[in-house]
């Protein structure tokens, strides 16, 4: 990141804000301005259209939507960081039950996993790109994206729903700790852009992460102009989940004056 003269970063594991300290404390030694944050998974806040799925020739939309929280002002230890982090723990306790029981289904399937050797990859926050990382080398699959589309992805033979709150709910939390919201790659959900965009600004998410890896120019492009038309901010995220994904933090053109933070 440094190399890409990246200034500002934020870190936002999945239901845990466990990688914080160190973050920091790295972000400090290149010289970046790091930005605490998290990506809470929720259920939910509209059901899919059919029509916008097969508009991107996308088969079906995930379960669980994703908010991304960021925390420009929170203080480590302060009052509000110890309510944003008791509020977490349920999401992330559930994590190893649920990754547990996926890989008891590929062992039902024929696709032995030691849970320990999943764990190793995750080191923290457990999920399942960590599971397609070991089904990849285990040889069950080329590639983690294979795995998530024939094997793990939401409603597949191996996939286990985890409890989640609405995404109003984890809205508020995040409100109440002083965070802004972002709605993480909305391609996922397949919500016309307007119709998303609506939703956000009626229950308070103040933006939507238009540009995003899995999100071709003219996407963006259609996600940028619902956002200034309803007066909502956008956000940038590599959604980094490994070197396999070929991101490189720093190299997408963004609107930089209507960025959320």
């Amino acid at each position: 990141m440094k190399n890409n003269d990246v200034k500002f970063w934020s870190l936002t594991d999945h239901d845990t804000i466990a990688g914080w300290p160190s973050a920091e404390l790295h972000a400090k030694q290149l010289g970046i301005t790091f930005i605490p944050g998290v990506e809470i998974t929720c259920e939910r806040g509209i059901e899919p259209n059919a029509e916008e799925l097969a508009r991107h020739g996308r088969e079906r939309a995930s379960k669980s939507w994703h908010l991304l929280a960021y925390f420009p002002n929170l203080l480590h230890g302060s009052e509000k960081a110890k309510l944003f982090a008791q509020w977490l723990k349920p999401l992330q306790n559930n994590r190893i039950p649920r990754m547990k029981k996926m890989i008891a289904k590929l062992n039902e399937l024929n696709m032995p996993i030691d849970f320990k050797e999943v764990a190793k990859k995750a080191g923290g926050s457990i999920g399942r790109p960590h599971l397609a990382e070991a089904m990849v080398e285990q040889g069950y699959v080329e590639t983690k994206t294979e795995a998530f589309e024939k094997w793990i992805g939401d409603g597949l033979p191996a996939h286990v729903a985890q409890p989640k709150p609405s995404i109003d709910e984890a809205v508020k939390m995040v409100k109440l700790c002083n965070g802004v919201t972002s709605l993480a790659h909305p391609l996922y959900y397949g919500i016309p852009p307007l119709e998303l965009g609506e939703f956000c600004r009626e229950i308070g998410i103040d933006s939507i992460e238009a540009f995003h890896r899995s999100h071709n120019d003219e996407y963006r492009f259609e996600l940028w102009n619902v956002c200034r038309e309803l007066k909502l901010k956008v956000s940038c995220g590599s959604d980094f989940h490994g070197q396999t994904y070929g991101q490189s933090p720093g190299n997408m053109a963004t609107p930089i004056n209507q960025l959320c933070v």
